[in-house]
């Protein structure tokens, strides 16, 4: 498709990649250096893209390269969730150093946001760009001034990845629960195509084991509240736990009902924790006891380091810890038997 076809809209150094059958990054350099050092076969190949698509950089925006934008770009993947909370962290820090900010989602995957990075930096659009998830860039790849900071906390899935995994609350709620008497303790799972919901799983057998308490079960869930409903339907009479480590607040939700349901009384008969602390989580009746998860402080430390690199300065981030857990009325002691 050459850019006559697709009508105003500018060709991609994406599609050049594309047609030219080579990466993105190969056609990054071309650019950058004139072909030099490329193979011949390939510079022919690149060349022949860019007349196809009348491909053109930003030549003005190229020479705009000492101007400083006021504005730095966060990038993240393009799906249907939003981790608003991190995008509010990072740009209050942003707008207190005095940057704008543009969010940047673009479709296609992690190639497609390394194009777009490039794009970025070889057109000195913004000051400074911070990815929320992973991308394949090497410091060979881009401008000698342009500053780039990849914070990973999700994959490509928008899926926790890092501290985000980190699972050490779980240890916490066991230790605490096992000194107000309980014994018993059973787990409702996310789905364990994410790291989180694995770590928290690992992480409640190991402590249950460590502490020489009773593993009453495991449920493999998918992090809804249906799924916190069907494992305590699972539970069989006489094997009932004390406690019950769901995976998030919405299985924590669906734990209550079920609990309900079979006539338990919570915390008195059985005590339930979730995670994520969502806003409703106070008000539940009994309200849950769960986990929160710090995500502004997340992006604002990752905005933090990039504003340091730009102003090669030591990064003021917030060395607290990530998660922190706030008990309420759905854990309490263990009932005696």
């Amino acid at each position: 498709m050459s850019s006559r076809e697709a009508g105003t809209r500018r060709p991609t150094i994406m599609e050049v990649a594309r047609l030219a059958g080579v990466s993105h990054q190969t056609v990054s350099r071309y650019l950058r250096f004139g072909g030099e050092g490329l193979k011949p076969t390939t510079r022919e190949s690149v060349e022949a893209a860019i007349s196809h698509l009348h491909y053109r950089p930003n030549l003005l925006a190229r020479s705009m390269r000492t101007r400083v934008t006021g504005r730095v770009a966060v990038v993240m993947p393009a799906l249907a969730f939003n981790p608003a909370r991190m995008l509010s962290g990072a740009t209050r820090t942003a707008h207190e150093a005095g940057y704008q900010v543009e969010v940047i989602s673009p479709e296609g995957g992690a190639a497609a946001r390394a194009a777009r990075i490039l794009e970025l930096s070889d057109a000195r659009q913004v000051d400074g760009i911070l990815s929320l998830s992973p991308v394949s860039i090497s410091a060979d790849d881009l401008p000698s001034d342009s500053v780039l900071v990849v914070s990973a906390d999700f994959d490509d899935e928008m899926r926790g990845v890092g501290e985000l995994a980190d699972a050490s609350p779980v240890t916490e709620f066991i230790e605490r629960l096992a000194e107000l008497g309980h014994r018993r303790f059973f787990h409702v799972a996310g789905s364990l195509q994410f790291a989180s919901a694995r770590a928290r799983a690992t992480t409640f057998v190991a402590t249950i084991e460590r502490l020489g308490l009773e593993l009453t079960g495991v449920h493999d869930g998918d992090w809804s509240g249906k799924s916190g409903v069907d494992a305590i339907r699972t539970i069989r009479s006489g094997q009932e736990p004390t406690a019950i480590i769901a995976a998030n607040d919405l299985v924590a939700t669906g734990a209550l009902r079920g609990a309900r349901q079979r006539g338990w009384d919570v915390p008195g008969t059985v005590s339930i924790t979730g995670w994520d602390n969502v806003p409703e989580s106070e008000f539940l009746v009994p309200s849950l006891t769960t986990v929160d998860v710090s995500l502004e402080r997340l992006g604002s430390n990752a905005m933090a380091r990039l504003i340091a690199r730009l102003r090669d300065e030591e990064p003021a981030v917030d060395e607290g810890p990530l998660n922190r857990i706030v008990w309420r009325e759905s854990t309490g002691p263990a009932r005696a038997s």
